[in-house]
């Protein structure tokens, strides 16, 4: 797989909340820190993710918004 994506995280799936039409997939990136993305069921099917198997996290933005608590 080749990407023009820099940002990419291999790690682990540890949940899967699938819905009517999009799913919720976390993907445990290491040292205590689990990214998530809602995909569409028809991907989760067809990239046959499943927990415990091993996945890539990848983010591609054009914008970064952050925050601080008041």
């Amino acid at each position: 797989m080749k990407l023009s994506a820099r940002n990419q995280f291999k790690g682990t799936i540890v949940d899967i909340q699938e819905g009517a039409v999009n799913g919720i997939v976390k993907i445990d990136i290491g040292g205590g820190n689990v990214m998530s993305a809602t995909i569409s069921m028809n991907a989760i099917r067809e990239l046959g993710l499943k927990v415990g198997g091993e996945a890539y996290a990848v983010v591609k933005a054009t914008s970064v918004m952050v925050g601080v608590d008041e």
